[in-house]
């Protein structure tokens, strides 16, 4: 099993490694006749896009993605879509010291423990370039949604850098595409350039919190047990690159909470059902009310710093490494286009679920 796909019916499978030649995703399950082309596509890459600023890796790729199949005269025909993403700044050599040393904090030991081989130039499959392919996925995943159902909204923002939080009374949804960190927080833009700055200079890293909100959801998406809504969100999100934890709505605040708090009651509005507060996240018993779906997930730290770190060589010997190249002080940054494609994808294959099994619908409040 090479466990390299995810989804039910929206099916991805993503290929290819940090310093090879290419990589991409196979999608399949699309629905056909969707409106998409490479530009579509670009636009979302282009977020998550290497050597935009000094805050991120200085890696310089264009990221362009080519369509090679399942689209005919601007349309998806309902075959596999191949999506490729060509590698053209690889810098192989920077990793040469490393080929028999395992760098702290990276994949490099499991890998090794598991294949019993590693690609130590840049970390192979482990890499967070991986997730341009999963990006590229995603912006096809929107277009599919958008096809499907008008007015649904995927937006991400950082919400932490380090030990500091946004300033939730200062929310700016248009705040977040005019700064480098996509934070709603224009003071604390402001503050984190300063202290991501001195961390960089520092030869360290920070890890960070992502948000991503999904606006327009329709009520009844996903299925009691084992095919809950959240779940495949928090699975999805789990599996990107460098995060170690997630959560839905309150999340692990909810365990602070009171039932009386804790419940998100509901009335009649004008327009249907109006619920007081979203404690649980626009998701109850893993189908969605209706609400904004509202997750989190923390990235840790980057691990490749140039402050020496304690480790072994493949033969046992005890060594301190430094760990070259081009890395993100705050791998968080470039996460938060990848949270927003993760959910379009598990959106997408939870509206094709529920077409599927249900169509339309089945409850209705009488009013």
């Amino acid at each position: 099993m090479s466990m390299n796909s995810f989804g039910h019916l929206f099916r991805v499978t993503t290929w290819g490694e940090s310093h090879g030649p290419a990589l991409g995703a196979t999608v399949d399950g699309c629905p056909p006749n969707v409106a998409v082309d490479e530009a579509m596509l670009q636009h979302w890459l282009n977020k998550r896009k290497p050597g935009q600023n000094k805050f991120t890796t200085q890696r310089q790729e264009p990221d362009k993605v080519e369509i090679l199949s399942g689209v005919f005269e601007g349309k998806t025909t309902g075959m596999p879509v191949q999506l490729m993403i060509r590698n053209q700044d690889q810098r192989s050599k920077d990793y040469g010291e490393i080929a028999e040393s395992f760098r702290p904090g990276h994949a490099d030991y499991t890998y090794f423990m598991k294949y019993g081989n590693r690609d130590y130039r840049g970390g192979g499959r482990s890499s967070a370039r991986e997730t341009a392919a999963r990006v590229a996925a995603g912006g096809l995943a929107r277009a599919a949604i958008a096809a499907l159902v008008a007015g649904v909204e995927i937006k991400g923002y950082m919400v932490q850098m380090g030990d500091r939080k946004i300033d939730r009374s200062r929310f700016d949804w248009d705040e977040i595409e005019r700064n480098p960190f996509w934070v709603p927080d224009a003071g604390a833009a402001e503050d984190w350039a300063e202290y991501l700055d001195g961390l960089r200079k520092d030869h360290n890293s920070v890890g960070a919190v992502i948000e991503v909100v999904a606006r327009g959801v329709p009520a009844g998406l996903g299925a009691p047990v084992y095919a809950k809504l959240d779940t495949d969100i928090a699975a999805a999100m789990m599996s990107i690159n460098a995060v170690k934890a997630v959560e839905i709505g309150a999340g692990m605040s909810a365990a602070m909470l009171t039932g009386v708090e804790n419940a998100d009651e509901m009335r009649m509005g004008n327009d249907g059902v109006r619920f007081g507060s979203n404690h649980a996240g626009g998701i109850l018993g893993g189908i969605s009310t209706g609400q904004e779906i509202v997750c989190r997930f923390a990235v840790k730290p980057t691990s490749s710093i140039l402050t020496p770190r304690k480790t072994i060589t493949k033969d046992g010997r005890e060594i301190e490494l430094i760990t070259k190249g081009r890395h993100d002080p705050c791998v968080g940054i470039r996460a938060v286009p990848v949270g927003e494609a993760m959910m379009a994808c598990v959106i997408l294959d939870h509206l094709l679920l529920h077409r599927g099994q249900i169509g339309k619908n089945q409850g209705e409040i009488d009013v």
